[in-house]
Formats: structure tokens, C-alpha cells, sequence
């Protein structure tokens, strides 16, 4: 009896196991984040949010894209802690290359500011490419997303939205948008209904939710 019950406790365990989401190969290429940089973080959150914070409990993933054609463009803007604006530098807690290549610049927890009314509790995707908008996203990139992205939500249930940031004003319907500062927006195109419709036909069934490509 005892051994059948050790054998059904492996079992369970081995099904489980068979149902967790690998992390995806992810090469850490982490931004400096120094205390100025995180008392920056928490001045943008405190006039933009109302309240002082620099880690975020995740409800959402933006994509988006950089409109440079190489990692190491999009690292270098994101590298200086001070934007030209006198507030903290933009960033976001992942890259991926063309080739499909996933780098993270952060924890996933760190707020990064990608989007505007969501850094609070948004991590965000940046895919080389999209020069002079151009829609040109890889196959490659369209899989890292897919794998990265299914992987954060299991790691991360509080996750339920994802969008491109071209759809930051259609995403005020999950109720997540915040911003105090009166007339602060960037009409964004990035990724482009064809990126983000093939995600959310890859990942729709997993229990996400999406916004009208």
C-alpha cells in the first residue's frame, strides 16, 4: 500500500514537471541600476502614479519594437540613469534580437519605464527592428515572444493583458492605466497588428487576454 502511494506521489510530481513552462534561454545583459537611478524610479512613479515605488507586481506585457536594428542601439539609450525630460531613464526588462536572441536587462520585477500610464505594472518587450515603421519583426522574434512571454505569465499568474503599445489607448479597458500628469502621451506604432495578431493566436488559449489587433 505504501509503495503504491510513493508511486502515485511520483507520478503527480513527474505530471507537474511535464507541464511547467521551461524558461527560455535569456542572456543577462543587465543595465547598471544604481540608487540614484532607483530614487529616479521612485520620483517618476510618486508624479506620475502618486505613490513611490520601484518594483512592480506584474499584470501585463507591452511588446514592442525599438526602431534600431541592433540590440546594443536600444541598450545604449536605455544605459544613462537621466533622460533628456529630468526624469528617469526609459528601459525595458527585456530585448529581443532578430535571430530570436532574449536579453534581459532587469529583473522582471524592476519597474522599467517602456509605457506610458503602465510601467507600474507592466513589463516590456523590446524586438529590434521597425525602422522608419516599418513592419519587419522576425519569425524568430515572433517565437522568442511566444516562449518568453508564456513563461512569464506561468511565473507570474497576476499577469492577465498583453498588448502592443500601438494599443495603449484601446488597454485603458483592463483598467490598469494610470497617469496624473494632464496631457502626458506618445502616440506609439509599434509592433503592428501582424505581430500582435499572430501572438495572440499562439498564446490566446493560455488564458491571456488581448485587445483587437
Amino acid at each position: 500500500m505504501l509503495k503504491k502511494f510513493f508511486l502515485a506521489v511520483v507520478l503527480q510530481i513527474l505530471f507537474v514537471s511535464s507541464n511547467v513552462t521551461a524558461e527560455p534561454n535569456i542572456v543577462e545583459m543587465p543595465l547598471p541600476f544604481s540608487d540614484y537611478r532607483d530614487e529616479l524610479t521612485r520620483q517618476y512613479t510618486m508624479n506620475h502614479y502618486g505613490f513611490s515605488t520601484s518594483t512592480i507586481d506584474p499584470r501585463a506585457v507591452v511588446v514592442h519594437w525599438t526602431a534600431g536594428s541592433t540590440w546594443e542601439s536600444a541598450y545604449n539609450i536605455f544605459y544613462d540613469d537621466l533622460l533628456w525630460d529630468g526624469e528617469v531613464n526609459v528601459s525595458s526588462q527585456f530585448i529581443v534580437d532578430r535571430d530570436g536572441t532574449i536579453y534581459r536587462l532587469m529583473p522582471e520585477t524592476k519597474l522599467a519605464r517602456h509605457a506610458i500610464g503602465y510601467n507600474w505594472c507592466a513589463i516590456g518587450i523590446e524586438n529590434v527592428g521597425g525602422v522608419n515603421g516599418v513592419e519587419d519583426l522576425t519569425a524568430e522574434q515572433l517565437q522568442a515572444n511566444i516562449e518568453l512571454i508564456r513563461y512569464l505569465h506561468e511565473k507570474y499568474p497576476t499577469i492577465e493583458y498583453v498588448f502592443g503599445h500601438y494599443q495603449q489607448v484601446e488597454a485603458r479597458a483592463s483598467g490598469l492605466y494610470i497617469e496624473l500628469v494632464p496631457d502626458y502621451f506618445a502616440g506609439k506604432p509599434d509592433p503592428g497588428p501582424i505581430f500582435m495578431q499572430a501572438l495572440q493566436d499562439e498564446l490566446s488559449a493560455d488564458g491571456l487576454k488581448f485587445f483587437p489587433a
